[in-house]
């Protein structure tokens, strides 16, 4: 009798830990992985590595979709990308022209950032010509509509896989920020290609956009974390301390801000 009790508290005894190990894994909200960094055990695996999942970089919030939108976006270290989007009513509030040169002589929206930018982009050109670098700034703010208008496009032209390669669907564009500007140089005829990135100016960009807060946004061989292919035109403030940290360490801005 004595031995049937035993046995049956023992089998009890085994059924409430089982139970407790299920709700202590049931309840699991975040664990540090092999690097320190924090993610939900409960993302499933092709959001593992989805950005929007550290709570370090900021508040989102989830459409029907499951799609991330950006609730704060004002921050100079924001991050946009495929995987976190702006609202399509975001727009910053006291974007100005900077006083650099343009290739075309038009005041319209592209020509504009924030005041913050655009102090920072003076300082920079004004070195660039003191060291008779050439350069000049071809496309800055971008509207949600515009982004939308120049996706599709894209798509028209050669579908839709190789458009999201090489231009941002709607939201998804740094540009909308203002903290984001493309720049070129008349040795390559103004134009957006990788060939900017072997010329004097382009190396020179690389070499020194960091000191006035500037990152290259999408290095070379880097596609696979910011989800673009490589641009060394275009330029993503992020403030001189953050721009040299990232540069040093030849990181993305996702990179950066996941080590907290």
């Amino acid at each position: 009798m004595n031995k049937k009790i035993f046995i049956i508290g023992l089998l009890l005894l085994m059924i409430s830990y089982s139970g407790i190990k299920i709700f202590a894994i049931d309840n699991l909200i975040f664990q540090p992985n092999l690097n320190g960094s924090i993610e939900n055990d409960h993302i499933p695996p092709q959001q593992k590595n989805d950005p929007s999942n550290n709570p370090i970089i900021g508040p989102i919030k989830r459409t029907k979709a499951g799609k991330a939108i950006i609730t704060q976006p004002t921050s100079k270290l924001v991050l946009v990308n495929k995987n976190r989007a702006l609202p399509a009513d975001f727009r910053p509030t006291n974007l100005t022209i900077p006083n650099i040169p343009f290739p075309f002589e038009e005041n319209v929206p592209k020509k504009q950032v924030r005041p913050i930018v655009a102090q920072a982009l003076e300082k920079l050109f004004t070195q660039a010509k003191q060291e008779n670098i050439k350069l000049a700034g071809i496309s800055g703010y971008r509207s949600y509509q515009r982004q939308k208008n120049i996706f599709n496009y894209n798509v028209r032209r050669k579908g839709k896989k190789e458009a999201n390669k090489t231009s941002a669907q709607p939201g998804e564009s740094e540009h909308q920020t203002g903290l984001a500007i493309d720049v070129s140089s008349p040795k390559i005829n103004y134009q957006l290609i990788e060939k900017f990135g072997e010329t004097k100016a382009g190396k020179w960009l690389a070499n020194n956009a960091s000191k006035y807060g500037f990152i290259i946004r999408y290095p070379k061989a880097k596609k696979r974390i910011t989800g673009y292919q490589y641009e060394p035109w275009h330029l993503r403030y992020v403030g001189r301390k953050h721009a040299l940290k990232i540069s040093s360490n030849n990181l993305t801005l996702e990179q950066y801000l996941q080590q907290g």
